[in-house]
């Protein structure tokens, strides 16, 4: 018998199929700084876990397919707050942005149609694609002028008669690239022109450096028919294994489509639900002195990768994720020996190949992404590990 051709082209996620290596390291008592992984170590608020540890229903029922509407209310309260009018009929809570991803891509494109997504992604957008049975258009972006949008007429060569949306991750993961709203004003303005959906995946829009400021796609009014935004709790509240997203849109024909494929899968979590109607009520002053951490640590980071030679990296407006280039051939190779074959100390670190990040062939083989998720004092003594791996596989490996 054979498995379906999905199963067998799925994409392996970059970032978790090494683990099998990291888990023999740590057998051989080799302590292993994680950077290969978005997984912050920022304490997860103690509202959120008290009112996982206060939940004391008699029976854990099924709850409504859309999620509980106090959640869904607080969500669209959250995004009042940033002057984006919704209210709790423009919200169906997703078990993770993950499902609000697969939900998406399965609403708005049939088998075979497309979806233009800038690259470097999301690695998992090529897992729900094939999932969805939905191609993906890759926009090659590059680290050299720090990733930015290229213009109205590059992008168009893009569109076929199958194109069925453009897909913007901003804050990005994996780049940390923030997008201006001039390169905002120019894919929404393409999205009307050509009729295509618009889908935004902003899970990390408090996370903004430098004194910017985060432009949702949602702000277009011209554009709120065809605008759907993927969201999750996860990095905002550091609550990455609660597994509570959402789909986010004003129209109502996606909004049902969405509500059936929510009704098959019967409902969100309850518990986490709970946890998450917590976390939206301790308001926006939540958020900046954890912004705060999370732009010290970039500055740490970019810092002393920018101290190795033959690296190049753009310094990150956003997000906690740095793609790197290094000066070598195979960077999946490199990220298995420093498992396998590399310790200072008796430690050591890890990143995600790069490859895995893009969709195009042959692309991102010498890149790496590394999520800044550890603490200051950590990511420090990362750093010296890492530079030290790299000279010596240099200098053995690719010498």
């Amino acid at each position: 018998m054979e498995i379906s051709r999905r199963g067998q082209t799925v994409q392996a996620s970059p970032i978790r199929k090494l683990k099998p290596y990291a888990d023999r390291a740590l057998e051989k008592g080799i302590k292993i700084y994680f950077l290969n992984i978005g997984d912050p170590d920022i304490p997860t608020p103690r509202p959120i876990l008290d009112a996982v540890r206060s939940f004391n229903d008699r029976i854990l029922a099924y709850g409504p397919a859309q999620g509980f509407l106090e959640l869904r209310q607080a969500i669209a309260d959250y995004f009042n707050g940033y002057r984006i009018p919704l209210t709790s009929e423009n919200v169906i809570i997703t078990c993770g942005g993950s499902e609000a991803i697969l939900f998406t891509f399965a609403v708005v494109g049939d088998p075979g149609d497309e979806i233009i997504i800038p690259e470097p992604f999301y690695t998992n957008y090529n897992g729900y694609a094939s999932l969805a049975n939905i191609k993906i258009v890759p926009l090659t972006l590059k680290v050299e002028n720090g990733y930015r949008l290229p213009s109205v007429e590059e992008i168009e060569a893009k569109i076929t008669r199958r194109t069925k949306a453009i897909l913007l991750c901003s804050p990005n993961n994996p780049t940390g690239t923030v997008y201006s709203p001039q390169e905002l004003d120019r894919v929404v303005s393409i999205g009307v022109k050509h009729d295509l959906f618009l889908i935004g995946d902003e899970v990390y829009k408090e996370f903004i450096y430098d004194g910017l400021t985060h432009k949702s796609i949602l702000e277009y009014e011209e554009a709120k028919d065809r605008v759907v935004v993927v969201d999750s709790i996860s990095k905002r509240f550091s609550c990455c294994g609660a597994r509570i997203g959402a789909v986010i849109t004003r129209n109502e024909r996606v909004y049902q489509a969405a509500l059936k494929f929510a009704q098959a899968r019967l409902c969100p979590p309850t518990i986490e639900q709970k946890a998450a109607i917590a976390a939206y009520k301790m308001g926006l002053g939540y958020f900046e002195p954890v912004r705060q951490e999370y732009e010290r640590r970039r500055d740490v980071l970019y810092e002393g990768l920018c101290s190795i030679p033959g690296l190049v990296v753009g310094k990150p407006q956003g997000a906690f994720y740095m793609s790197v280039r290094l000066p070598v051939k195979d960077a999946e190779r490199f990220v298995i020996w420093m498992l396998t074959d590399f310790a200072l100390d008796k430690e050591t670190v890890m990143v995600a190949p790069g490859q895995g990040f893009y969709s195009t062939p042959g692309k991102g083989l010498d890149e790496i992404r590394i999520a800044y998720v550890l603490n200051e004092s950590d990511l420090k003594r990362a750093l010296v590990i890492f530079k030290a791996g790299l000279e010596k596989y240099k200098a053995t490996i690719e010498a």
